[in-house]
């Protein structure tokens, strides 16, 4: 086995030492045939993308939704609708606001489905336009492209043209004064989304003693940022997000993604002025629209080279497009070298709008929302469970009456203190003592209330009795329970509802 093993060592060192004359042999085998990662350099050493800017019809339309989503999250906590935040995640009181309605923590079926319908929803939006959640809508590319990255260009100059070194520390040191601002302002605003803007508002003027988790939590998260939004940037895309991953698993050759036209474009290179072409006496090879300027390398945020195909760090921004469409109308040329296309359109292969993926994901969708809906619907003005209470099962009166003490927890999903009376309507001679028939619950709060329900020996006439317990609140909601009564004592059986 050594000895078979050995020739093929030395073998493949030989063709490496050949194939790469004038290098040694240890970094002919860790030098790659073709760059690993765009945000590293040969060396592995990290490589600083300053894309430059391709104002165009695509970078307008993505910087005015960029705004809105900005102006959204920024407004959203301070929205009131019903007397409640549009958005407010409380999760010290399990409570979960979204425009108006407040979901328990006991809607976790209304989560799940939720949730189904979020990463479906996903799914059918990557498999019809590929990545473009990731540069038209994600936080990492609306904050960067359109926050920090236009400050910097503000202090330091635009990338590709001539920067003055002059207080080169000092507007460095401005722009990070400003970095910080913005990255306080957006941390505060995602803690309103869970405590509310009343209390951060008193949180800001206060002592960071009297709320030092908050103040924790919020000094983390704008470190996070600035980390972020400062330093590593680009690489949250290309190294750090799944969806990347998962991208060329979700997408398929009719997906609608960035392509490069290259039956169109190659072979590239610069073409000769006319004056030129006219004066040669050489034959020129026949070259394609492309003439490798770059502009859509230099313009791209995650530092790739569309023309070398689909990339996982692409992320469906368009800025090598308004820039190829840029260099198009200067050499007269149609638009559309690059583009939003499919691989097959691109390949002049046939293309299929309804394909599996498109035809399943919708349907799922369908019937999950109605089941969302329909939980949705059938959700009560309570929560109300009613069982039986801890220690002897019955007790017989000296009146020769059957008591059974039972428990019963309600949840108040109402924004305002209800009270529940509790009665028994069936059988006759079946009865709930007075002093525990009434429970007060505060809003979104649970209580508990122990009663006393107390049977005549009359209403027996085998074992076991059927009884209905109706809890009715002040505005006339009420739910039946049916129980049991097996050798005078009560078992729950499934609750039936009453509107």
């Amino acid at each position: 086995m050594k000895g078979w093993k050995q020739p093929l060592i030395v073998s493949h060192c030989r063709q490496d030492r050949t194939r790469t004359p004038g290098i040694s042999m240890s970094e002919s085998l860790l030098k790659p045939n073709e760059r690993v990662l765009s945000t590293l350099n040969d060396d592995g050493s990290r490589r600083w993308l300053k894309p430059r800017l391709s104002p165009g019809r695509f970078w307008l339309r993505r910087r005015v939704v960029a705004y809105l989503l900005i102006l959204t999250y920024s407004l959203l906590p301070f929205i009131q609708i019903n007397g409640k935040p549009a958005i407010l995640l409380d999760l010290m009181k399990r409570e979960f606001t979204f425009f108006g309605k407040t979901f328990l923590s006991h809607d976790t079926l209304l989560f799940g489905l939720f949730m189904i319908m979020v990463f479906f929803t996903i799914f059918l939006v990557t498999a019809l336009f590929g990545r473009i959640w990731c540069g038209w809508m994600c936080p990492q590319t609306v904050y960067l492209e359109f926050l920090y990255r236009p400050i910097e260009r503000l202090f330091e100059g635009a990338p590709g043209k001539k920067k003055t070194k002059k207080h080169a520390g000092l507007r460095r040191f401005l722009k990070f004064v400003i970095y910080l601002v913005i990255s306080l302002h957006l941390s505060q605003t995602f803690l309103s989304y869970f405590v509310g803007t009343t209390v951060v508002h008193s949180w800001i003027f206060g002592s960071p003693f009297d709320h030092p988790v908050a103040f924790i939590l919020v000094a983390g998260t704008t470190g996070l940022m600035l980390f972020d939004f400062g330093f590593f940037r680009e690489q949250v895309c290309c190294v750090v997000c799944p969806y990347a991953r998962l991208q060329g698993a979700l997408t398929d050759q009719d997906s609608l993604i960035i392509t490069y036209d290259k039956e169109r474009g190659d072979p590239r290179g610069r073409k000769l002025s006319k004056a030129k072409t006219e004066s040669a006496d050489v034959t020129l090879p026949v070259l394609g629209d492309c003439i490798d300027c770059t502009m859509c390398v230099q313009t791209c945020p995650t530092g790739i080279d569309i023309r070398m195909g689909s990339q996982l760090e692409c992320i469906g921004c368009a800025q090598c497009i308004d820039a190829c469409d840029a260099v198009m109308d200067k050499i007269d040329r149609p638009r559309g070298l690059i583009r939003y296309s499919s691989e097959n359109a691109v390949e002049h292969k046939a293309q299929h709008l309804l394909r599996p993926r498109v035809v399943i994901y919708p349907l799922i969708l369908v019937l999950v929302f109605a089941g969302f809906i329909a939980v949705l619907m059938s959700k009560n003005h309570a929560n109300i469970w009613i069982g039986r209470e801890a220690g002897l099962p019955f007790y017989t009166l000296p009146s020769g009456e059957i008591t059974n003490q039972l428990r019963t927890r309600i949840t108040n999903r109402e924004s305002v203190p209800m009270t529940y009376t509790i009665t028994v309507i069936e059988p006759q001679g079946v009865t709930v003592s007075r002093g525990s028939a009434t429970i007060t619950v505060e809003p979104g709060k649970e209580g508990s209330q122990k009663f006393v329900v107390i049977a005549q020996p009359e209403a027996f006439t085998t074992s076991q009795i059927e009884i209905v317990i109706r809890i009715t609140d002040n505005i006339e909601y009420t739910k039946d329970t049916i129980f049991e009564m097996k050798g005078h004592k009560f078992k729950a059986l499934p609750e039936t509802t009453d509107d």
